[in-house]
């Protein structure tokens, strides 16, 4: 059996992703920054609106994953008040300024994360040395890990992801994620032999607005087309699954 978590953003989202058959959704703001924690409100509304399972990021900013201590107890706030709305488990993750796993810290969050699993966030792929990692993220007891196998999309981190989910056996999951679409979801079963896979299904939706004033930006640059809206798709996501469960019976 392969598990599908939908990266999402929004209540719609959320909703598409259950009716197309995902397993489980990984709930962010700021999608286009790699995913930053969701207000409580979003996660009490995706939380009443769906079913299957709900993961939630814990990242305070987009940039890299070497957190101040100010930074680091509104994480820890926030995986407590994640627990309390709804969350069926919790991602995050952070490194040291060498650019290994932070295991002071990541040990801390999986503690407060307790009972619910933790997943190591694709941090994981900003590391000096991704076996050293591993090693240490099974040590304290990570649940998963969501990796592009250290590359820009999943289908080019096959080789790495290959060596994970080898190494990894049965003591921690490994899950492929970022480019992951139906053209390559195939490939990435069969080469890497992971279990869990991790995509968003997104498809850009024009704005409903009658004016536009196209002369400022909120703060994305000019190429950026602000009114367009981003939202999980029914049909991309549901096709994907459905070409896997035929390629598996």
């Amino acid at each position: 059996m392969i598990t599908f978590e939908i990266s999402i953003d929004s209540v719609q989202s959320a909703i598409n992703a259950q009716k197309a058959g995902a397993d489980r959704v990984e709930l962010c703001a700021g999608l286009m920054e790699g995913g930053t924690t969701p207000s409580m409100g979003m996660i009490k509304t995706v939380r009443s609106s769906i079913d299957i399972s709900m993961f939630v990021i814990i990242r305070p900013r987009g940039g890299d994953f070497l957190y101040t201590k100010e930074e680091f107890d509104v994480m820890c706030s926030d995986i407590v008040e994640a627990k309390k709305n709804g969350a069926d488990g919790i991602v995050s993750g952070a490194l040291t300024e060498e650019g290994n796993i932070d295991v002071e810290k990541t040990k801390k969050m999986i503690e407060l994360a307790h009972p619910l699993p933790f997943t190591f966030h694709r941090a994981f792929d900003m590391c000096r040395d991704p076996y050293e990692a591993l090693n240490q993220l099974i040590e304290l007891k990570a649940a998963r890990i969501l990796t592009s196998g250290q590359m820009n999309s999943a289908p080019e981190g096959i080789p790495l992801l290959k060596e994970l989910v080898k190494k990894a056996g049965n003591s921690i999951t490994i899950m492929p994620g970022a480019g992951v679409n139906i053209d390559n979801i195939i490939p990435l079963i069969t080469e890497t032999k992971a279990k869990e896979f991790h995509f968003s299904g997104k498809k850009k939706y024009p704005s409903k607005m009658k004016y536009f004033n196209r002369n400022i930006s909120m703060g994305n640059s000019a190429e950026v087309d602000e009114y367009a809206v981003f939202v999980s798709d029914y049909e991309i996501i549901h096709d994907l699954i459905s070409k896997v469960q035929n390629f598996l019976r």
